[in-house]
């Protein structure tokens, strides 16, 4: 399989929000529904892509994860179930990291997979609530991840 990472525009937005979707519920199937898919696709196009840095990653040409990041937060990252395991997320969390020196994230406390991927990464939980802030009413977790400042050395041997 080849994965190519790339820029994603206004004809791939309902393809991310599929992405999304499908991703989404196959971590958490019970979690409610609060959009239609062309909602999520509008969602997709006139906030995401007009805000944030949307890349896509596509497998053998077909679209199988999506990222939107920037102003210090990962919006979005999804991979599609069959796909996962192969770096794709990895890639898209180097890309984020290297465009950004502070990210904060939010994910569902029940998404066991992504939080565990994101402590792998050097992410923080800092906050966690009852999902009453969120539209569908889950428990969510705020993570955070900073930029550890370079060692300045110096030529003397006894100043650091």
């Amino acid at each position: 399989m080849t994965v190519e990472v790339a820029p994603l525009d206004a004809g791939h937005m309902y393809q991310a929000a599929m992405v999304r979707r499908v991703a989404l519920w196959h971590a958490l199937p019970h979690l409610r529904d609060v959009h239609t898919p062309e909602e999520d696709e509008a969602y997709w196009r006139t906030h995401l892509l007009a805000e944030y840095t949307v890349l896509g990653a596509f497998v053998d040409g077909g679209l199988a994860g999506v990222i939107a990041y920037g102003n210090g937060w990962i919006e979005q990252l999804y991979v599609l179930p069959d796909v996962q395991g192969m770096g794709i997320g990895t890639r898209f969390l180097s890309l984020a990291v290297n465009d950004m020196n502070d990210i904060r994230l939010w994910t569902f406390q029940q998404n066991r997979r992504a939080r565990a991927f994101y402590e792998a990464r050097g992410f923080s939980s800092v906050e966690k609530t009852d999902g009453s802030g969120n539209e569908e009413g889950e428990p969510d977790v705020l993570y955070h991840w900073r930029r550890l400042p370079e060692p300045v050395y110096s030529a003397d041997p006894l100043r650091r």
